[in-house]
């Protein structure tokens, strides 16, 4: 979906494109973009291999501990000598020796690619050929200097959490929901069999609003301790349930990012039902995430329909229905705009 980074065509939101929408068959992409983030820091912008190889396999590795599953093929010579490494089969440097001949095959290639399309921006050169190494473009140094960097570290291992669950899960991909859990603030995976903590909200969500609060657009951070951390809001109050309680309200699509302001100031949300345009933003965004892959993509399929249509039509019905409980006017909610509408 091209109107994500195009509407605002920012290195935040060409790398949010990637971690979002890019192909997902394996879990190298997201290695390699932590890989990456470890070499921000120190200003140097050519990466050989043999260095590369090093936080790009010990990321792998520590993921592997707790989820086996890494990609959707049934066979990796590549994961095999990791999960060799972690059980001390293999020595460190044999581990490395096996990254560098099988780990970079193919993600330093697909790396920017999005929907079957190069994104014009890149954040490193593929220099094998001449140097044996990446060289780290002047676009990604620019990732550190904004203040959304903070927020993109932690989205890229939340994407990763998502889909080890839908591949960890080795079901149907429908059969899995993802449902928000208050009281840690966790999305949480549940089938037919079991329920288990993926990940946390914040991050999850924060990247298809671009770090931007939902409802003014004002800047939002996801990172504990800050003063402007987001705070995960219910879109349609949880009245909801008084006109229909099989209404997922913990559920994805109603779940939003909002700055503190607007979901508690003294001008703030709280209980009211929001306005019309702001129900066809709630739209807009998770059509963003029905674009991305599962779990959430099927999520927000098996609760809101699998069509345009329907789901467009379950949010109105969602709309109607809150109206009849918060009154047909003058109580809906908008609040002054804080930046550009992006999204």
């Amino acid at each position: 979906m091209s109107r994500f980074y195009e509407i605002e065509p920012t290195t935040e939101n060409y790398w949010r494109a990637i971690i979002l929408f890019g192909r997902n068959s394996a879990s190298y992409k997201f290695a390699l973009a932590k890989a990456l983030f470890d070499f921000q820091a120190s200003g140097k912008t050519q990466i050989p291999l043999d260095e590369l190889a090093i936080p790009y396999a010990s990321h792998l590795c520590e993921h592997l501990k707790n989820h086996p599953k890494q990609g959707t093929s049934e066979q990796s010579t590549f994961l095999d000598k990791l999960r060799a490494f972690n059980q001390g089969e293999i020595t460190r440097d044999e581990m490395l020796s096996h990254t560098l001949r099988y780990g970079f095959v193919n993600v330093l290639d697909a790396f920017h690619n999005v929907h079957g399309k190069e994104l014009e921006t890149r954040f490193f050169i593929d220099e094998r050929k001449r140097k044996n190494a990446v060289q780290l473009t002047d676009d990604f140094m620019l990732l550190g200097e904004t203040q959304q960097f903070s927020n993109l570290i932690q989205e890229t291992e939340s994407r990763w959490r998502l889909v080890e669950a839908a591949w960890e899960n080795n079901l149907p991909r429908n059969l899995m929901l993802v449902e928000y859990e208050e009281k840690n603030s966790l999305l949480i995976g549940a089938n037919a069999i079991r329920r288990t903590a993926v990940t946390a909200a914040r991050p999850a969500l924060n990247g298809y609003q671009k770090g931007r609060c939902f409802y003014c657009y004002r800047e939002i951070s996801i990172v504990s301790g800050n003063n402007d951390i987001a705070e995960v809001d219910h879109f349609f109050p949880h009245m909801l349930k008084q006109c229909d309680s099989q209404k997922p309200i913990d559920g994805i699509a109603n779940l939003v990012l909002a700055c503190q302001e607007c979901n508690r100031g003294q001008q703030g949300k709280f209980n009211r039902l929001p306005s019309v345009e702001l129900l066809e933003r709630l739209f807009n965004r998770n059509e963003y995430l029905i674009t991305s892959h599962h779990p959430l993509r099927e999520t927000l399929i098996s609760q809101t329909g699998n069509s345009t249509e329907k789901r467009q039509a379950f949010l109105q019905d969602a709309y109607t229905c809150s109206s009849l409980h918060v009154g047909a006017s003058g109580r809906k909610w908008q609040p002054k705009p804080q930046g550009p509408a992006i999204f």
